[in-house]
């Protein structure tokens, strides 16, 4: 028998393993998870008796189409059926993308710091990743156009951007669109559209109709409060759409998810009457970091950030003891997430205790 072990792909040896938030529980029991940016509330009782009755059909496979989901989005965004495509999760959808658009020897361009799955998913589809700076927290459009070279075959604008929350505005996205060749797809990452409330930050779904190399991706994890269950799509032009569909593992969205889906588009009003609480709860928090003297950029996400620099570790670790779970990226700021009241409390009480110190 061989000793030697099979051979396998070299840039795994590099790639960093992608880290979800963590949980973790104070001395006294209490526990508070803001590392993820998940919806605070269960889903809807209409919403779980769907994913109830969705279960008792696990014995079959779930229509690999997911034909009502994409009907249900096509009424509700208005848009041609073959304009959609589903994944486990807009992170799925954007790897689907990568893997329909970039191989070896070609680009991916994003702003940094971003999404953090970017990295990742460049890596895996064989391209080559282009960072460019944030400045002032946010995209800079102009060096992004700049740094656009005949190897560019995917550009990510994550608007609002995750983890700063800051945002593009209408005209600059206008701009920097004109200025990108119509061969490369830019992609448009709306995560955290439904918490948006600046009127001067584009929906991408009224751009997206004129520019055939642009594509919107959005997911069901954030506002819908269906993180658990793994449902994102993009809405693009048909042969984008079509591309990404090819590149769909088969049956990748599952029946408890579709109908999950399905029934939350039907009680949105609802939904969202949820998240203009969060929103609400966003503004309490930033006014409270701001008047105990953190400078937090304003954000459109269900987020906020803070600049930390060569404190973020220790500011993660005051929070943890606070029972307070915040997303830290090392040397640079912490990630938190808004979610109830009474969370929310026990994060400014550990940002309260860290700034005193």
């Amino acid at each position: 028998m061989s000793a030697q072990s099979p051979r396998l792909r070299a840039i795994l040896d590099q790639l960093p393993p992608y880290v979800p938030g963590k949980a973790v529980r104070s001395p006294d029991g209490r526990s508070f998870k803001l590392s993820s940016n998940e919806s605070p509330y269960e889903p809807l009782p209409g919403v779980a008796e769907a994913m109830a009755e969705a279960a008792m059909t696990a014995n079959r496979y779930p229509d690999p189409g997911a034909l009502r989901l994409t009907e249900a989005l096509a009424r509700r965004f208005q848009v041609p059926e073959d304009h959609i495509a589903l994944g486990a999760g807009s992170v799925t959808v954007a790897q689907q993308i990568l893997e329909a658009v970039a191989e070896p020897g070609t680009e991916v361009l994003y702003a940094w710091r971003s999404f953090e799955a970017y990295p990742l998913l460049a890596d895996l589809a064989g391209a080559t990743s282009v960072r460019v700076p944030l400045v002032d927290e946010r995209h800079d459009l102009d060096a992004m156009a700049e740094a656009i070279t005949d190897r560019t075959r995917a550009v990510f604008v994550c608007n609002p951007n995750n983890p700063t929350g800051t945002v593009t505005r209408r005209s600059e996205l206008l701009a920097f669109l004109d200025r990108v060749p119509g061969d490369v797809l830019v992609i448009l990452d709306e995560a955290y559209r439904e918490y948006v409330r600046d009127e001067d930050v584009p929906d991408g779904l009224t751009i997206y109709p004129d520019r055939p190399n642009v594509a919107v991706l959005r997911t069901f994890s954030k506002a819908y409060g269906l993180a658990g269950l793994r449902v994102g799509y993009l809405i693009g032009h048909p042969a984008v759409a079509g591309a990404v569909r090819k590149t769909q593992i088969p049956f990748a969205v599952n029946a408890v998810a579709q109908a999950a889906a399905v029934a939350s588009l039907e009680a949105e009003p609802e939904l969202l009457a949820r998240v203009e609480s969060v929103v609400k709860e966003r503004t309490r928090v930033r006014e409270a970091l701001l008047t105990q003297g953190w400078e937090v950029p304003a954000t459109e996400a269900n987020f906020v950030w803070l600049r930390l620099g060569d404190r973020t570790l220790d500011f993660a670790e005051t929070c943890a003891r606070h029972g307070v779970a915040v997303r830290p990226f090392a040397g640079e700021g912490a990630r938190v997430t808004i979610a109830d009241p009474e969370a929310n409390d026990a994060f400014l009480a550990a940002a309260q205790e860290f700034i005193t110190a």
